[in-house]
């Protein structure tokens, strides 16, 4: 298993090198620009350049896997589809070739003959990438790989990618838009339960080098299985309300203070703010991509991320669900959170990734239905929730 999540890494960091590449490359990122030009595209590409950057960072992950984990590829689920016409009317199904150039000329196939972006494009996918981290080496756990199944999110926060702005500034290490905000998910979970087990999150775009405008990212995983909790944030401290707690220990830290933090989506309703305000005053963040959110609560810099709306998927929360998982912390089903009377003693309403909508059709099938709230600690989600739930209740009882 520990194999498995060695080169979900070095694929993810892959991905994160197509996703600078074709913000950096001049040839790449004149079809980005495209792309921001509503109503004015250039009638010569086809084909939407976002879609295509988070088709190939789909396929580039999933046939690496397939390559080194045989038969791994048909668990390998996302929200892209392959397929692709062309401006001459072909139908190009797009996968990675054996070689460069053979990758370089379908490619040009989908671009319409644009032969300086589809090299460049197929030069950093089949760029080798080496990617060590010495806590995950010195371990070895073995898991069924015919138990797995993948969720990826190629380009979390598209908008983000496409706007592409560098220069935003953080709020308390939050930032509420730009590149900051885009992100690689891939999150495992077993296909008979259900349960998140292993999850990487790649940044791409963390910090950018004044003198040669480069990006530099940084990469989170973490690993939940049969008793064994490892993460990448093990060795640091995080810092929060001016105290040190250490990461290792998130799950009992600091149940009863009084002062929560919470980080949202702009969209966020106005009820559930409202509420929010009552229980953590003006430590209310908003943030752009649901994968981003979710890394704040893994970062340590909020303590929960909630959002009340059914338009996030199983793509986007199961890289962070076993992150938090193995943190001492998860994601749990808002609506349930709710209607659930802690005092029965029921276990947390996490979310499962195996089973589909019941009656929902298209990309809804896999939407998280009744919201969501991630956490990092079990016990201060509990005194959370608590206070949420007395003030979302008529605003008469409170007066």
């Amino acid at each position: 298993m520990s194999d498995i999540l060695r080169e979900l890494l070095c694929v993810s960091e892959k991905a994160a090198n197509i996703a600078r590449a074709c913000r950096q490359q001049e040839a790449l990122f004149q079809l980005l620009i495209e792309e921001k030009k509503e109503g004015e595209k250039n009638k010569k590409f086809a084909v939407d350049f976002k879609t295509l950057a988070d088709v190939l960072v789909q396929e580039v992950i999933k046939q690496n896997m397939e390559n080194k984990f045989p038969g791994l590829e048909k668990n390998i689920f996302g929200e892209e589809s392959n397929e692709f016409t062309n401006d001459w009317g072909e139908k190009i199904t797009l996968r990675l070739c054996s070689t460069e150039e053979e990758t370089a000329e379908l490619l040009s196939k989908v671009l319409n003959g644009n032969k300086v972006a589809s090299e460049a494009l197929a030069r950093v996918v089949h760029q080798d990438v080496a990617f060590t981290d010495p806590t995950l080496d010195s371990t070895e756990i073995n898991v069924p790989q015919d138990i797995l199944g993948i969720w990826v999110d190629p380009i979390d926060s598209t908008y983000q990618y496409i706007k592409g702005s560098a220069d935003i500034k953080s709020n308390q290490g939050i930032f509420p838009c730009g590149l900051q905000c885009v992100t690689i998910l891939i999150g495992v979970y077993d296909i008979q339960t259900g349960v998140p087990l292993m999850g990487v999150i790649n940044q791409p775009f963390v910090s950018r080098d004044p003198n040669t405008l480069r990006w530099k990212g940084q990469c989170y995983w973490g690993l939940s299985y049969m008793g064994t909790n490892m993460h990448s944030l093990q060795p640091t401290i995080s810092r929060r309300n001016g105290s040190e707690t250490h990461t290792g220990n998130t799950g009992s830290e600091a149940a009863f203070s009084p002062s929560f933090s919470a980080v949202i989506s702009t969209s966020e309703k106005e009820t559930i703010k409202a509420a929010l305000s009552r229980v953590c005053g003006d430590r209310i963040f908003g943030a752009a991509g649901a994968g981003y959110k979710s890394l704040c609560v893994v970062q340590g810099l909020v303590d929960i991320y909630i959002f009340s709306e059914d338009t996030t998927f199983k793509w986007d929360s199961c890289a962070a669900h076993a992150i938090l998982r193995a943190m001492g912390g998860g994601i749990v089903d808002l609506k349930e959170c709710l209607e659930r009377n802690p005092e029965t003693g029921l276990d947390l309403p996490q979310l499962v990734y195996h089973v589909e909508n019941e009656g929902a059709a298209g990309v809804d099938r896999w939407a998280n239905k009744g919201g969501l709230i991630a956490y990092r600690s079990r016990k201060r989600l509990e005194t959370f929730l608590s206070l949420l739930v007395q003030n979302l209740a008529p605003a008469e009882t409170h007066t």
